[in-house]
């Protein structure tokens, strides 16, 4: 298979631009980020400087990787990373235009790498659990509503990728932030400090530049890990608990 690619390069501070490349004779067997590593290696055998992407464990579970192909964040497939992304998913002579997250809130590093540093920012603010909880109990211990403790497990899939803030046209944060505040917030654990914790999130992800959720649920479609738009709107619930309790 042969592919014509569009790449975005841009170093920090610098107005970037599209360079186009030849990948030549690629396995429809490769993912997407072998592809690339192919043509990396092409370049620095030319004496080019490599396209820079993000990357850790390729198998769709760190949230590492993730940038714009043909405008779908992590690619036409579906509930995957673009790690994941087979080429098999395209077609020979096939033009692809790649480009990292479009958000105000996750500067370009250098080509298809973003500072997703804003999103460590959230989580420091409040997705965690304070409270003494000791040892770990034995099981059933202390017991959870089985709705419960399933919407809190489909809630910390969440990976952090990035893609629903790539996807939004408003580049909101919202449903990264709600997932994080509804894993903990639907466990005992998490009871003490729920609505600390949303209102604590919720200002450190607008302090950050993220946009408002305007339902356009772009997120929702793109999310690698298929997280619903309903903890956005239980997130919306607690935090307006959150105001009236003057927090």
């Amino acid at each position: 298979m042969n592919l014509t690619l569009k790449v975005w390069r841009q170093s920090t501070d610098s107005d970037g631009r599209f360079e186009t490349y030849e990948a030549k004779d690629v396995s429809t067997d490769a993912s997407f980020l072998e592809m690339l590593d192919v043509v990396n290696d092409k370049l620095e055998g030319e004496g080019q400087e490599p396209i820079v992407f993000d990357h850790d464990c390729r198998e769709g579970i760190c949230g590492a990787c993730g940038f714009l192909v043909n405008g779908v964040a992590h690619g036409p497939e579906t509930g995957t990373t673009i790690c994941q992304t087979h080429m098999r998913r395209f077609s020979d002579g096939d033009s692809l235009t790649i480009e990292p997250w479009r958000a105000s809130a996750f500067p370009v590093i250098k080509d298809l790498m973003v500072d997703r540093t804003a999103f460590d920012k959230i989580i420091e603010s409040g997705g965690y659990v304070s409270v003494r909880t000791g040892a770990a109990p034995d099981a059933h211990t202390m017991p959870v509503n089985k709705h419960d403790a399933d919407d809190a497990f489909n809630a910390a899939t969440c990976i952090g990728c990035g893609a629903c803030v790539a996807a939004c046209p408003n580049a909101a944060a919202m449903l990264f932030t709600a997932a994080k505040v509804s894993h903990l917030g639907m466990l005992p654990q998490g009871q003490v400090e729920r609505y600390e914790r949303v209102a604590s999130m919720v200002d450190t992800m607008e302090e950050a530049g993220f946009g408002a959720c305007s339902n356009h649920g772009e997120c929702e479609a793109v999310c690698p890990k298929g997280v619903s738009l309903n903890y956005i709107a239980r997130m919306n619930r607690d935090l307006v608990m959150a105001k009236l309790k003057g927090l």
